[in-house]
């Protein structure tokens, strides 16, 4: 195929480094889900008169239950053999490795964790509100994985397909942008 009918995506996943640590773009734009999250729910927690010094609380409770569900979602569902063999490994979040049918568990958890000491908001009116902050993320999250070149979309001749460089010189649809849609 003619690679120059196909964009091609050759972005460095790492930002920048900070000395040894490297700042990726997969990491930004997680955090900045979390954080246009937080203003989302501090806007809807103002306008319905809920207090929003409960939104630290809310927000470490789902940052926790993503990530650690997140983590356990790729240990059981697709490396349970490795992971289980070589426990400590589970701990390196640093080589990859977070699904997000873990992490939708993950938050479902934490809700109903913070749910329990905040008893003035039920569950559900706390779900609904999150659905906002959790597509928005969900999305930006998807972004991420795009500048992974990660969750490749199946080989295509269409226009819009993209070509990971970084991967190989198949074009693909890129699944990372309809998911983020």
């Amino acid at each position: 195929m003619d690679s120059t009918l196909h964009f091609v995506w050759s972005v460095n996943p790492v930002l920048f480094n900070l000395g040894p640590l490297e700042i990726r773009w997969y990491g930004l734009l997680f955090a900045l889900g979390f954080g246009l999250g937080l203003l989302v729910m501090r806007w809807v927690f103002q306008r319905e008169n809920k207090p929003t010094r409960d939104l630290d609380s809310l927000l470490i409770y789902l940052v926790f239950g993503t990530l650690v569900g997140s983590r356990l979602g790729q240990v059981i569902f697709y490396h349970p053999d490795y992971y289980f063999t070589h426990p400590l490994a589970i701990l390196k979040v640093w080589e990859g490795g977070l699904a997000s049918h873990g992490g939708v568990v993950g938050i479902f958890i934490a809700v109903f964790a913070y749910q329990r000491r905040h008893r003035d908001q039920s569950y559900l009116w706390l779900m609904d509100r999150l659905s906002i902050p959790i597509a928005l993320t969900a999305a930006f999250i998807r972004l991420g994985n795009l500048f992974n070149s990660e969750i490749l979309g199946v080989p295509t001749t269409v226009s819009w397909a993209l070509i990971f460089d970084r991967i190989d010189s198949i074009p693909r649809h890129p699944a990372q942008l309809y998911e983020a849609m």
